[in-house]
């Protein structure tokens, strides 16, 4: 399955809990309350985590995760944590956390 068609997938399980598709960076976003909480990025999807939360330091530990660096000249934003489709199995737990983080 192409990281595409894994961001659609994840953008329907998470619409009944207010996640609406949408851009940042001219890049594939999930948005909640006007707020990006995921960006798709080649073959990563970035999570807003918040540094220092419990999950952001997991995400960090995944095979190949990296912080979130969109503008690919090493100026990584602290808050997300790109993940590789290689590890798809995880986004929707890490969608789910990132959500939470612009939820009021």
């Amino acid at each position: 399955m192409t990281p595409d068609a894994l961001f659609d997938d994840l953008a329907t399980d998470l619409a009944p809990l207010g996640a609406t598709a949408g851009t940042m960076f001219g890049k594939r976003a999930l948005k909640a309350h006007g707020k990006a909480f995921a960006c798709l990025k080649d073959d990563r999807l970035a999570f807003r985590l918040g540094d220092g939360s419990p999950e952001h330091a997991a995400a960090l530990t995944l095979d190949d995760a990296e912080l979130f660096d969109p503008s690919g000249k090493e100026r990584p934003f602290k808050d997300w944590v790109a993940v590789p489709a290689a590890l798809a199995t995880q986004w929707p737990l890490l969608a789910e956390a990132a959500l939470r983080t612009v939820t009021p």
